[in-house]
């Protein structure tokens, strides 16, 4: 097994994906809308690579958020709103908006599930800081470590309630980026003091099962290298600063926050010490140049795997999403009344 995450070019996997994908043994892979019809086509995708692959359990992921961060959309599937949402409601009602967090990340957990989507990039731990890119903005739970670590404890439950393992992102935390990782490399100059705020909510949610890293410099910690390609980072503080111990994968390799071609880029985070490198956007020549670079997973980010992958049971008795829908969307109708 290779130490990535794949994406797929279209709604069905290729001739020359099924051949390429059964001899280099990816540790699983991503959705984008392009893989996103309807839920029988995305149903018969995911069978597909579970059967490619033999393994139930396998990774297959979305970035199903909310709001303007997602891949499966109305008319198909139901719209759900933005973190942004849930903070505001905590600013009345802390116990509501709790609730309403996890009713929503178990009715998104519910229609993933349904359609065979096993882990969701959720929930982002980010904290808001004024003056930042736009590209956190309402996708995050607040500005407030405890308020996002309450949030997104909620979100993980509501996820793991629904049989979908959540992850958390963007260690050690993307929210004082000024810029968009998307297209250029974010450099934060915080001090160590400041920087204990977005370490806060990551801290308190050290146990969640996945994480994802941060195409970002901080010059405290390592001013050469972004999050996702610093041994420094990774290893001091995300796993033992932040005490994660969980599968850790980078953010995606095409973001232009990062240089070199994309089998380096994969080599790259790797080598820093990410389990697994993302790779979204089903370039065969990429592709296959990643999964020549990689050495094969080692034993113990293979064992991370299984324990993320285990540690969400998929119970028969769930209630219908209409119901969950309705729970969430009164709990936030507070915020109007």
């Amino acid at each position: 097994m290779k130490p990535v995450i794949f994406g797929l070019s279209g709604p069905a996997l290729t001739p020359d994906e099924r051949a390429f994908f059964a001899q280099a043994q990816p540790a699983g892979y991503i959705l984008f809308r392009r893989n996103c019809v309807d839920g029988a086509q995305m149903r018969a995708l995911t069978d597909d690579l579970r059967s490619l692959h033999g393994r139930d359990d396998l990774l297959v992921m979305i970035d199903q958020e909310g709001g303007r961060v997602a891949r499966m959309q109305p008319p198909q599937w139901p719209a759900f709103p933005a973190g942004a949402a849930f903070d505001r409601l905590y600013d009345r009602a802390p116990s509501s908006a709790i609730a309403a967090a996890r009713a929503n990340a178990r009715a998104i957990a519910l229609m993933l599930a349904e359609v065979g989507v096993t882990v969701d990039a959720l929930p982002l731990l980010d904290v808001r800081q004024d003056g930042a890119s736009d590209i956190m903005g309402d996708r995050t739970l607040g500005a407030e470590p405890m308020r996002v670590a309450a949030l997104g404890r909620a979100t993980l439950e509501g996820l793991a309630d629904g049989g979908v393992v959540g992850i958390v992102k963007h260690m050690p935390g993307h929210g004082r980026a000024t810029v968009d990782s998307h297209h250029e490399l974010p450099v934060v100059d915080a001090n160590l003091n400041a920087l204990e705020t977005d370490l806060a909510p990551f801290r308190t949610l050290r146990s969640a099962p996945m994480g994802m890293t941060a195409h970002v410099v901080y010059t405290e910690w390592d001013a050469a290298r972004p999050a996702s390609l610093s041994p420094t980072i990774i290893g001091e503080i995300i796993r033992d600063s932040i005490g994660f111990h969980g599968l850790l994968m980078s953010d995606d390799l095409d973001m232009q926050a990062l240089q070199g071609s994309i089998p380096d880029r994969a080599a790259g985070v790797v080598a820093a010490g990410c389990d697994l490198a993302l790779n979204c956007w089903g370039r065969m020549d990429d592709m296959v140049g990643i999964a020549e670079r990689l050495p094969d997973l080692s034993d113990l980010s293979r064992a991370r795997l299984d324990r993320a992958m285990a540690s969400v049971t998929r119970g028969t008795d769930q209630p219908p999403m209409e119901e969950l829908l309705a729970t969430r969307d009164a709990l936030l109708g507070l915020v109007a009344a």
